[in-house]
């Protein structure tokens, strides 16, 4: 039997998964490492703690295989997009990387779209500056710390700088570079004239490869030190979210993605660059060779949750708290909750907003305000959905992944409020599973990803629409809506007392 593993290099920590040709996961390795917030706003982490934790991660799992590690034939990544690396002229690590929830760059978003302008932004890019993308990274050490910036040579994003050092070869491959907005998405390629606009040396940006090139394989420093094969090859893998998608079998036209995690995605794949969504969704190159994905933000899906349980049940565990939600009818009573708590992202992109609970009364329980939570998080994700199909696509089937695929009732609601058909898979192990796809189908087990997905993928149950429900959400929905243009206005005034 071979192998390939999965290296899921996230916020918090790095999971590393082992999968057979038959796509089971038969080994598991977790590592963390420290974040550091040392003001409001920042959010870093130092690259070597995700090399050393990585490693550890490997060798852990290689002393508990059982097997020869020739039989471990190849391994790929995924990782969290949009943190800034940057390295000096001998690959050195010059500063600990800015990650994705780093929100110190507002003036230098406002800094791109005066001097490159937003529509063209969004021609090139075709995305918004937001404060997590890299671009606005690189401008604020370039304007805060010059003569560091001096210093770089080159940037990578937090994948690539793991793969790096595992195989001497540097590369960033396209999913994870679409997040930069310093790539051209469509044509796959720099763009130069935003880093001339910008006054950035294009230099600075690191050689394109697709997700399921090999680059390399593994040093013999790190065959000794993991128990890995010096022959094991490495594939570039991709951002987090594509590897998701991949993993939850997103792979062709018409395949969506809901996944509720501390955040929620909802993804759809796009044949083509074409499109223009005008900045309302996200819009990235996929892991496969020409694949694109749509993808709408939820900032606080199930962080809601977890919210809600820590402030007003503390001591309860979430089986208990949810235990009642199906007591409790569609519209939780006439109560909404919005999931504005930490801001919004899609379709609103306003750092001010906040949550809201309309329509409290005295009759309200905790099950009341439990699924009304739920409802508000499923509807935000609806809003994505529906940018979707205002574009054209139809979108009969959703595949849901995280938190939310690990509750009945959620599943049920999703399938309600989406009013499409949501799938839950038998095996749901997101990117990791995504980036061992990507090295499965680079080392030649499959034809393609789409047979790889075939194989490894099963689907454990389907939950269909209850029409009665579906009826009632579209009403609501419709309510939910207007709660942000409510209270905007309200919520920035009260931004003066916090």
């Amino acid at each position: 039997m071979k192998y390939v593993i999965g290296v899921d290099l996230g916020t918090s920590a790095v999971k590393v998964l082992l999968i057979n040709q038959d796509g089971v996961v038969t080994q598991e390795v977790s590592k963390d490492y420290p974040l550091y917030q040392e003001r409001t706003g920042y959010s870093e982490q130092d690259p070597r703690d995700w090399v050393d934790q990585t490693i550890k991660a490997l060798s852990d799992l290689t002393r508990q295989f059982e097997g020869d590690p020739t039989d471990i034939e190849g391994i790929s990544f995924s990782g969290q997009m949009h943190g800034l690396v940057l390295l000096d002229d001998r690959n050195e690590v010059l500063r600990n990387a800015i990650l994705w929830n780093d929100t110190r760059t507002t003036q230098e978003c406002n800094e791109i779209y005066e001097r490159v302008g937003k529509d063209r932004l969004l021609d090139i890019t075709k995305n918004l500056a937001l404060e997590g993308f890299t671009l606005p990274k690189i401008l604020w050490v370039k304007n805060n710390e010059p003569d560091l910036f001096k210093e770089a040579q080159t940037f990578v994003l937090p994948k690539d700088y793991v793969r790096y050092r595992l195989t001497d070869m540097l590369h960033m491959e396209y999913s994870d570079a679409a997040g930069t907005l310093l790539m051209d998405v469509k044509q796959k390629e720099w763009s130069r004239e935003i880093c001339e606009t910008l006054d950035i040396h294009p230099d600075i940006c690191p050689p394109l490869v697709h997700s399921f090139d090999e680059v390399g394989t593994i040093t013999s420093e790190v065959a000794e030190m993991t128990g890995l094969n010096p022959s094991t090859r490495v594939f570039a893998g991709g951002a987090d979210n594509a590897c998701g998608a991949i993993g939850a079998g997103i792979l062709e036209e018409g395949k969506t993605m809901a996944s509720i995690g501390t955040s929620g995605v909802v993804l759809s794949y796009e044949e083509s660059g074409d499109k223009d969504f005008q900045g309302k969704a996200h819009y990235f190159n996929h892991g496969t060779r020409d694949g694109y994905y749509t993808m709408g933000v939820t900032l606080a899906a199930g962080y809601s949750l977890s919210w809600f349980k820590d402030v007003f049940a503390k001591d309860v565990a979430f089986e208990e708290l949810l235990a009642e939600v199906d007591t409790v009818p569609p519209g939780s009573n006439g109560l909404l909750f919005t999931p504005y708590i930490v801001g919004e992202r899609t379709p609103h992109v306003d750092p001010d907003i906040r949550g809201s609970f309309i329509g409290m009364d005295a009759s309200h329980r905790m099950e009341h305000f439990a699924r009304s939570v739920m409802e508000g998080i499923t509807f935000s994700l609806k809003e994505s959905l529906e940018i979707f199909r205002e574009s054209g696509k139809t979108i009969d089937t959703v595949v849901s992944i995280g938190g939310g695929a690990k509750n009945e009732s959620w599943l049920q609601l999703q399938a309600d409020i989406f009013n499409t058909r949501v799938v839950k898979l038998t095996s749901e192990q997101g990117p990791g599973m995504g980036a061992a796809m990507l090295a499965a189908y680079g080392c030649g087990w499959f034809e393609t990803l789409n047979h790889c997905a075939d194989a490894f993928l099963k689907e454990e149950k389907i939950y269909e629409p209850n029409v009665e429900n579906a009826t009632i959400y579209e009403e609501l929905f419709e309510l939910y809506q207007q709660v942000y243009s409510s209270t905007a206005s309200l919520n920035r005034k009260l931004m003066d007392y916090r």
